[in-house]
């Protein structure tokens, strides 16, 4: 179980490189005005095999070996940045809109979700992607993972950039947000499905399924579909008392010993409870995150907030930086293929909400500021393939399609925003403030035709 001297003196070389780059990218890219996520994996790119690889393949090789315990090591912090990720995603999936911003909530949902989702399932049906499989994927579960990256939207990256700009608390980022989050735990629902579908199909099947024994597809669909249903479904009805139950327990000895341990310990027993299921772990990290989100109170939003700050500072970047090494932009990337489904993908996600938008009565602009917000992939679009590449439902190629998917996307939402809030142009136009316009225009009118004696 122990590591030698050198062997802890190689892990810890391979760690100071990957925080001093996944900054280094992520500080630049914040001082540009872009999503400091960008900046972490372009760190981590650069320590990779796309540009140190290319000119010192030695040098890249030895810091970041393919096996060894150096391997293992970085596997397993890159396995709980990725959990920590989702856990955080999680923590701030609170549904923000409300009254008159339901209408558009719910156009958007349904538009700007379902369309380019079932687009994405086609043209996966109509293009030849057998090149995109993995050894453990298959036409149906490939076709999933094509209408997610269409479909999908980031909810850190969004609000981190509505964040910077300082509209967090407006309108528009009330729906861009409360719609996101609908998004993501409907997309994440579906990723726990394919997951599961790939581990049926793999030898290396764990929990509950695996004790079943069974090799019927039939049957791994309708388990993996209602296993994840039915544990979000009891988690989300009673996992939000029971955090705050077994936080305020006099015999909660984590609790009281270090609160931050309490949440840490939450996170992962949900996703021991995910694997004993034979769902995936991220599913277990999301709805941990979501159940704790709910502490209102100061001191019990501190340790929240502690573990983020650790999680953003450490095991985060971590995980963004190693999703860089992975990319090979030199020898698994088509230009032509990322091309043709960057537009692809844009194209549908932004006539979607664009027309849900304007079926709920927004304007043009309005409508042209969500689209573009709503396109941005982000840190869901980073785990969705970093999650298939890892259970080999896709290969290389589509993995690094996707990962530059969701930085493109999210430079191009952020870029977008940041152009109409610098000249001082409003997001969204306010209907009520509309009404109210036309009510004082009319208003006058009426007044006059009394005076003259003519009905109004």
């Amino acid at each position: 179980m122990s590591l030698k001297a050198a062997e802890v003196a190689h892990v810890l070389l391979a760690i100071v490189a990957l925080l001093l780059f996944a900054h280094g990218g992520g500080r630049i890219f914040e001082l540009i005005r872009q999503p400091k996520v960008i900046g972490e994996i372009a760190g981590g790119l650069i320590l990779g095999p796309t540009v140190l690889g290319a000119f010192y393949p030695g040098a890249q090789h030895w810091l970041f070996p393919a096996g060894g315990p150096t391997a293992s090591v970085l596997g397993a912090f890159y396995s709980i940045g990725l959990l920590l990720m989702v856990y955080l995603t999680g923590t701030e999936m609170r549904m923000p809109g409300g009254g008159g911003e339901r209408r558009t909530v719910g156009f958007i949902t349904v538009s700007g979700l379902a369309l380019p989702f079932v687009f994405g399932l086609s043209i996966a049906q109509l293009v030849d992607t057998g090149q995109l499989v993995g050894p453990n994927g298959s036409p149906t579960t490939l076709a999933l993972i094509f209408g997610m990256a269409v479909a999908i939207t980031s909810v850190p990256v969004i609000s981190r950039i509505m964040l910077d700009l300082g509209i967090l608390n407006t309108v528009f980022a009330r729906i861009v947000l409360a719609v996101a989050i609908v998004e993501d735990i409907l997309l994440y629902v579906i990723l726990a499905i394919v997951l599961g579908l790939a581990q049926a199909q793999a030898s290396d099947s764990y929990g509950v399924w695996a004790l079943l024994g069974s090799d019927s597809m039939a049957l791994a669909v309708v388990y993996f579909t209602v296993a994840p249903l039915a544990f979000l479904a009891v988690v989300i009805r009673f996992g939000p008392s029971l955090f705050v139950r077994m936080s305020k327990s006099s015999l909660n000895v984590l609790e009281h010993a270090s609160p931050i341990a309490f949440r840490l310990f939450f996170l992962f027993l949900m996703c021991a409870g995910c694997i004993g299921l034979g769902i995936d772990p991220i599913f277990g990290a999301l709805v941990a995150g979501m159940c704790s989100s709910g502490t209102a109170r100061q001191e019990e939003a501190q340790p929240q907030e502690t573990l983020r700050h650790i999680s953003l500072g450490f095991f985060i970047p971590i995980y963004f930086a190693i999703v860089g090494i992975k990319l090979d932009l030199l020898h698994h990337f088509d230009v032509v293929f990322f091309c043709w489904f960057l537009v692809l993908a844009c194209a549908v996600k932004f006539a979607s909400v664009w027309l849900g938008a304007r079926l709920a009565g927004e304007d043009n602009p309005s409508a042209v500021n969500l689209s573009v917000a709503m396109n941005a992939r982000g840190g869901p679009g980073i785990v969705l393939a970093s999650t298939a590449f890892g259970a080999q439902i896709i290969n290389e190629n589509f993995f690094a399609s996707l990962v530059v998917l969701s930085i493109v996307t999210s430079q191009l939402a952020g870029f977008w925003l940041w152009r109409v809030v610098g000249r001082g142009m409003p997001l969204r136009a306010d209907p009520s403030a509309k009404r109210e316009v036309i009510t004082r225009e009319v208003e006058p009118v009426a007044a006059r035709t009394t005076r003259n004696g003519r009905r109004p």
